[in-house]
């Protein structure tokens, strides 16, 4: 390591709180400390801190002054966009000004997203292969709809300085913006594409090449870490903020599918580049696995079907004709057009082929512990046919030689410590054998004086067919208690509309249930009036930060464990079963634990937060997994007695 003349990084935390009018925090102090040992002893750092720790500051003064140190950039990434605008628009620009005479330039930061999220001038300026869903059933109205929104891309084209698709407010739909972007894959490169020297995408990269900072997603870091050729500037530490999505975030990038789709759009963009009767093999491998996949019944492929093989076989040698067909990649450098035609018709070849590929791999393993990847059919709707799909089992391995292999990672969230450890998450992550340290610097809150958590152990175990009706009396009470004020969350979207139906008939305060709006707009307006209520499912979980009194009470149905038929969690628990560990606590009460411990965390937001949280299944009192669950938990008092939440919500809504 450099031998540093720079101040350290506790007295650089001490600088920014005092010029951001905060106080000094012990949990924050303590994780700046060991993010700074972490890097100097370039040793990976799993880090818990509740809501209200500071552990944005704790993590970017001492990554600030690394990338000072080493003048090499740190990469910062998150998984959601709403914590990736904090960073950018008020953490940083408020720390770098904050910082600026301590260090020897004022800190520099800067966003990048993956090349979809940009505008592609040459796309939006030259005649590019269509994505349009042929086989779509078109409503007119929805035909309207993007005809004005894609005008409105153009007008914001001629104006944009970023390109960024995030700058168009309201947003526009994924079908209007594809007329506009390119994947990775489909670019030309901007040394052979006209618009190379002014592309959106390059210039966001140059910027994130040349800043101390580099915000970024948690999907971006993976493509990064597994692709053959860089996204992200050379760097060598990596902080992974809300760290607890990193798993599912990864395992989405390298989830590939194929349906009817995909393989005739493969056919649509090589139509004009090949001879027709090649073209035609492929699109007839499209119609025979469109029948198969109509007539198949949804859910995991455990063994592959000797029709399913051959139907797959048939798709995959069909593409490998017509990538043979299309000739030697990167031709028609003097032709851009013709380039760009090539270069997507080559992309979506390759996509329909390998994943055929990779789906007839996943089938041979000796036994179900070598089973490396699993393979299902998701069930068609009125807006998309049926798709197979496949992803690995276990992304540990990729994780631990891509991502942990050659930089130091810090890990932190306000929910990582499951059942009391940190070796859960350490194990998904791959962490298992290389040098890490896990700490909890804890939370500012007083969770014992300031929340109950309320075990409704009387109740009926929850069932499969709707909430029970003394779940529905157990709820009334408890919002008729609390004046309204109430944050329900749902282990399914069909059980918050069946209670918030059912309620509000019974119930003399606003009822809001997510899908009625936007849900940032219910957000807004459920923080806005006090007696509201607010029901949904699994965004609500963990996107909801309403301080003050208009949130008193979380009400949760039941413990969200994954559902049974969940293809991917039910394919993972049976893997590691078989190989001789628990499957059920490994993942799903791994899960549970997770989702439990986010939503519990929507209670207190701010010091001044009271208020309960009423778990209505009483597995969470007991079960045999009820430890490991209610160890995951922040330390509320707890009581399964009726009568105390009530009298608490009572009094805090006389207050």
């Amino acid at each position: 390591m450099p031998d540093s003349h720079l101040p350290s990084a506790d007295s650089l935390l001490s600088i920014a709180v005092d010029a951001l009018g905060g106080s000094e925090r012990h949990g924050q102090i303590s994780m700046v400390k060991a993010v700074q040992q972490a890097i100097d002893a370039e040793e990976h750092l799993a880090v818990q801190a509740g809501t209200g720790t500071g552990k944005s500051l704790a993590y970017l003064v001492p990554s600030i002054r690394h990338a000072m140190d080493t003048d090499t950039p740190v990469v910062v990434s998150t998984a959601t966009i709403a914590l990736q605008r904090q960073l950018v628009d008020r953490d940083l620009p408020r720390l770098a000004e904050a910082l600026a005479k301590e260090l020897p330039h004022e800190p520099t930061f800067a966003i990048l997203k993956g090349r979809r999220n940009y505008l592609c001038r040459y796309k939006a300026t030259a005649g590019w292969p269509e994505d349009d869903e042929q086989d779509q059933l078109f409503d007119p109205r929805e035909v309207s709809a993007t005809g004005r929104m894609v005008q409105r891309i153009q007008e914001w084209a001629d104006e944009t300085e970023t390109g960024d698709r995030d700058e168009l407010v309201p947003g526009v739909s994924e079908q209007a913006w594809r007329q506009f972007s390119v994947s990775a894959q489909e670019c030309l490169g901007a040394t052979r594409c006209p618009s190379g020297a002014e592309c959106f995408a390059e210039l966001a990269r140059a910027r994130a090449g040349e800043v101390d900072v580099v915000v970024t997603n948690h999907a971006l870091l993976a493509i990064d870490a597994m692709g053959d050729l860089p996204v992200l500037p050379e760097h060598d530490l990596v902080v992974v903020d809300e760290a607890h999505e990193l798993v599912d975030r990864v395992t989405s990038v390298v989830t590939s599918e194929l349906s009817e789709s995909s393989v005739a759009l493969a056919v649509r963009r090589v139509g004009r580049l090949i001879e027709q009767p090649i073209a035609d093999q492929l699109l007839e491998a499209g119609e025979d696995l469109k029948a198969l996949l109509a007539a198949a019944p949804p859910g995991r492929v455990d063994e592959l079907p000797e029709v399913l093989g051959l139907t797959l076989a048939l798709v995959r040698d069909s593409a490998a004709r017509c990538l043979t067909a299309l000739g030697p990649r990167g031709g028609d450098k003097d032709d851009p057009d013709r380039a760009g035609q090539r270069k997507a018709a080559f992309t979506a070849l390759d996509e329909v082929h390998d994943t055929a590929v990779r789906m007839l791999e996943a089938y041979g393993h000796a036994s179900e512990a070598d089973r490396a990847e699993v393979v299902w059919l998701e069930a068609g709707t009125d807006r998309r046919p049926p798709m197979l799909r496949v992803a690995p089992l276990n992304v540990g391995g990729m994780l631990r030689d891509k991502l942990f292999g050659d930089r130091t990672v810090v890990l932190t969230s306000a929910t990582l410590a499951l059942g009391g450890t940190f070796d859960g998450m350490a194990r998904q992550w791959g962490l298992g054998d290389k040098g890490w340290q896990g700490m909890d610097v804890g939370s500012p809150f007083d969770h014992p004086r300031a929340g109950i958590l309320y075990v409704a152990k009387h109740l009926p175990q929850p069932g499969r067919d709707g909430l029970p009706q003394a779940y529905l009396d157990e709820i009334t009470e408890l919002i008729e208690a609390a004046g309204g004020r109430t944050l329900g969350l749902f282990s399914s979207m069909r059980a918050a509309k069946a209670a918030t139906e059912a309620l509000r008939e019974r119930l003399d305060v606003p009822l809001l249930c997510q899908g009625d709006d936007s849900t940032m707009l219910l957000v807004k307006q459920f923080a806005e009036d006090e007696k509201t209520c607010l029901f949904g499912t699994l965004s609500l979980w963990q996107g909801v930060d309403v301080p003050g009194p208009s949130l008193r009470l979380v009400i949760i149905d039941r413990v969200p464990f994954p559902r049974p038929d969940d293809p991917l969690t039910s394919a993972r628990q049976r893997h590691v079963a078989a190989r001789g560990g628990n499957g059920f606590m490994t993942v799903a009460a791994t899960h549970a634990a997770l989702l439990l411990a986010q939503g519990t965390g929507r209670l207190l937001r701010s010091q001044d937060d009271k208020g309960v949280i009423a778990v209505l299944d009483p597995r969470l009192a007991t079960a045999r997994y009820s430890g490991f669950l209610l160890g995951s938990l922040p330390p509320f008092w707890r009581t399964t007695d009726p009568a105390v939440p009530r009298a608490a919500l009572k009094r805090l809504a006389a207050e």
